[in-house]
């Protein structure tokens, strides 16, 4: 009798102490929390809001997987060769695999946009329509993105479920009056926000935005603007642009840029946070010359001389 009353006593003081469960994300808490992440990524790097939520939700179960909550990794992307960041251990296809950790999930949102932009199997997508969520959708499967056979059905599922679609026509951040309507005013778009890539500290253009303006905001000198971003004051801002406010580094952190149709080495060289001249200096190209569509741009070591 006694030992049943001990049992019954360590019963009810383990429920009574016990830790509340972990709240999980709901779907509609997953985009409330990141959808603003998703439009700043969407205008600097062109992946549609919609694409970039929908893909987070499915691979990461709404924020709640273990990649996502201890790594800030949304889409699952694994090590691969000369990545140099963080890592998180975790069984996968094999024992002990090697996934990126980031330190915000802004920078998992970033690093996935890349991914997309550096691999030439996807080069057609950013032909699309920024609203064409449903040519995304499908081409993500095609070009190989997932063996699920319901891949885009999925992503549309999400999509159209909760109107995600919408973000994707939005032209440039969300202004302070827009936001007030809703009551969601977020403390850090009352003055300019700064962000990092690779330890780089940059700012989106907003509409309406001008260098001085910038300078003003972010107490930096005009010289300093443009010299970081290899601009000139008669350069013109565009919404949606990336804008560092301080040096980028002599290489990137992807091996390799396959140019597309549109890139400049000016835009390779924003998009991978690398210096102009050592861009140039690494493919041998003289100042000023672009490169072709498909050519491959070598942006850590340099493009060995033998080849053509």
């Amino acid at each position: 009798m006694r030992l049943l009353s001990t049992i019954s006593f360590l019963l009810l003081s383990t429920l009574c102490f016990a830790q509340p469960a972990e709240h999980k994300l709901t779907a509609v808490e997953y985009i409330e929390k990141f959808k603003e992440d998703a439009i700043k990524e969407m205008l600097v790097h062109g992946v549609p809001a919609s694409i970039t939520l929908s893909q987070g939700m499915l691979e990461s179960g709404n924020g709640n997987s273990d990649l996502a909550v201890y790594a800030n990794n949304h889409f699952g992307i694994k090590c691969h060769k000369g990545w140099e960041g963080p890592s998180y251990i975790k069984d996968d296809d094999a024992k002990d695999e090697c996934f990126r950790k980031y330190p915000s999930v802004l920078e998992s949102y970033a690093d996935h946009s890349l991914f997309l932009k550096t691999r030439p199997r996807y080069s057609f997508l950013f032909e699309l329509k920024r609203t064409d969520y449903k040519g995304w959708a499908k081409g993500l499967k095609d070009a190989g993105y997932a063996t699920d056979p319901r891949y885009t059905q999925r992503l549309l599922e999400i999509i159209e479920t909760h109107q995600l679609y919408k973000y994707d026509e939005i032209e440039g951040m969300p202004t302070i009056n827009a936001l007030a309507e809703s009551k969601k005013v977020p403390e850090t778009l009352e003055t300019r926000e700064v962000f990092r890539f690779r330890m780089i500290k940059y700012i989106v253009v907003k509409p309406g935005d001008t260098f001085y303006k910038i300078a003003k905001d972010t107490e930096k000198d005009l010289w300093q603007l443009y010299k970081f971003n290899d601009l000139e004051p008669t350069d013109k801002l565009i919404a949606g642009q990336k804008l560092y406010l301080q040096p980028k580094r002599n290489k990137a952190k992807e091996p390799f840029h396959t140019v597309k149709k549109g890139d400049t080495m000016k835009s390779i060289s924003q998009l991978h946070g690398i210096k102009l001249k050592k861009l140039y200096k690494k493919n041998h190209l003289k100042v000023g010359e672009e490169p072709k569509v498909g050519e491959k741009l070598y942006l850590r070591q340099s493009k060995p001389t033998n080849n053509p």
